[in-house]
């Protein structure tokens, strides 16, 4: 498994971050609308008391996890288990 879609999910996730982190994303819009953790964080708790960083972390560690079941989802399609 070459893990192509982990790796490509990997930097999205961190341009995600990153593209917040530097002030460019206009009252975080974008970190709202593309971030699973974020999501879940504002529907149980305020999302000005989270920790930003935490919320960096989470978003990056989902975009790989994400990546990563694409790529096991592609592996058993493209080898099926004999029987």
């Amino acid at each position: 498994m070459r893990l192509r879609a982990t790796w490509a999910a990997l930097l999205i996730g961190i341009a995600l971050c990153l593209f917040n982190a530097t002030g460019r994303d206009p009252h975080n819009l974008f970190f709202f609308m593309f971030s699973i953790p974020v999501w879940f964080a504002a529907m149980f708790t305020d999302i000005h008391e989270v920790n930003v960083w935490w919320m960096y972390v989470l978003t990056v560690l989902t975009y790989a996890g994400l990546g990563f079941l694409i790529d096991l989802g592609v592996a058993r399609l493209r080898y099926p288990p004999r029987r």
